[in-house]
């Protein structure tokens, strides 16, 4: 159910690296129940090509949580959804673009409960991440560092800010 695929490193981009060289990738797909598995199929194939197999298991499940998300909460704005990659510098990054100009309402589950998971793992996995308005609705991004030995970032840190 792709409805369509975009190459190049075109489109405004408000994030420190997006000026830097950078390739990007875009994928609408509509809001259904196989769009996580759509998209963690490009994502995988994307990294693939683009020689950070490194990171394809960690974005592909970030991927997967960001995805699901927008299928489950987003209400309004209709029903497709972007997932942008993109790398400039020593960064991979994820966007996931809804209509719903919500905000995600993370929560702190407790032990016993069957879901709400999501930004938990987003903040164990993500270096940064983050929500940004966009043009129509929000744009929740998550930062990878790229470098395989790790040296960089220095852990989760959630950024709040687009």
């Amino acid at each position: 159910m792709i409805v369509a695929e975009v190459d190049g490193a075109s489109g405004p981009h408000t994030w420190p690296a997006a000026g830097e060289s950078s390739r990007a990738r875009q994928v609408a797909l509509a809001a259904v129940e196989q769009a996580p598995g759509l998209a963690r199929r490009a994502t995988h194939e994307v990294l693939a090509s683009w020689r950070v197999a490194h990171l394809e298991e960690r974005a592909a499940l970030l991927v997967s949580e960001l995805v699901t998300n927008v299928v489950r909460h987003a209400r309004t704005g209709g029903s497709a959804l972007v997932l942008r990659l993109e790398i400039a510098g020593p960064w991979l990054r994820i966007e996931v673009h809804d209509a719903d100009p919500r905000p995600p309402r993370p929560r702190t589950p407790s032990r016993l409960d069957g879901s709400g998971f999501g930004f938990v793992l987003v903040e164990a996995l993500a270096d940064k991440w983050g929500v940004r308005e966009a043009t129509m609705g929000k744009a929740i991004w998550v930062e990878l560092d790229t470098r395989p030995d790790g040296e960089a970032a220095g852990g989760a840190d959630a950024v709040r800010a687009g």
